[in-house]
């Protein structure tokens, strides 16, 4: 069985799996190059492992009295689906619950996933605006139909899912909202967060981050769609 690339690890988190104690695993390899990814040094496929999975399940053994699940993302996780279902399966093994992170470009690899009960939550980065997805997410020439699959997969309620956007100003307005909420019409959750300036930032010029005030604005023009938005991360 081909192995993952693990590439980071963080041992407890409450706010990235909701309503559970969850530790959050990061896979290397990515196919958006998003300017305002703050995970830079996963992109490449190429960047070594910092873990191997045994040492990545020892860890969760020991914890499981603690933790109830564990979220995968990246990267892209759903780039190593092979190796990525053998090592799910290990984890579930343990009785823990599974999160699964992405772009949604690979819907065949998620749904696949929840088909063989590997994964109990996905969420989705819904990066802007269809009108200017491209953009947005560093991949000029980018099809929507697999991002849009996924979208109506998840709809379908076979799986507990969000969706969530970055908001960054200087790539995203109004506008993008007033878009983004009929096209996950029906979704139970979505969340705002705000972009954060940091050095680890594949692009750092040019961006900010939005008030309180606008990103109160954003929820309201998509909070008609949905059955709760809210922001997520939001200390001001």
């Amino acid at each position: 069985m081909k192995k993952i690339s693990i590439c980071g690890l963080q041992k407890t988190t409450l706010l990235d799996y909701p309503g559970h104690v969850a530790a959050t695993i990061f896979l290397g390899g990515c196919n958006f190059r998003c300017p305002f990814c703050h995970n830079g040094e996963l992109l490449d496929p190429n960047t070594p492992p910092l873990f191997t999975p045994e040492e990545i399940l020892a860890f969760l053994k020991k914890r499981r009295n603690i933790l109830e699940g564990v979220c995968i993302t990246g990267g892209e996780p759903t780039l190593q689906a092979e190796a990525l279902a053998g090592f799910l399966s290990a984890v579930k093994e343990l009785g823990l619950l599974v999160k699964l992170d992405t772009n949604g470009t690979r819907p065949e690899v998620m749904i696949d996933l929840a088909a063989r009960h590997l994964i109990d939550y996905a969420a989705i980065d819904i990066k802007a605006a269809p009108s200017h997805y491209p953009r947005v997410c560093g991949a000029p020439g980018l099809s929507l139909a697999p991002v849009e699959k996924s979208i109506a997969w998840l709809k379908t309620g076979v799986l507990p899912y969000e969706f969530r956007t970055t908001a960054v100003k200087g790539l995203h307005d109004l506008e993008d909202f007033r878009q983004i909420g009929p096209w996950i019409d029906g979704c139970p959750h979505y969340y705002i967060q705000n972009y954060a300036a940091s050095d680890l930032v594949l692009q750092p010029d040019g961006f900010d981050s939005f008030t309180r005030d606008e990103l109160l604005a954003f929820c309201k023009v998509v909070n008609p769609y949905v059955g709760e938005v809210a922001l997520r991360g939001i200390d001001y």
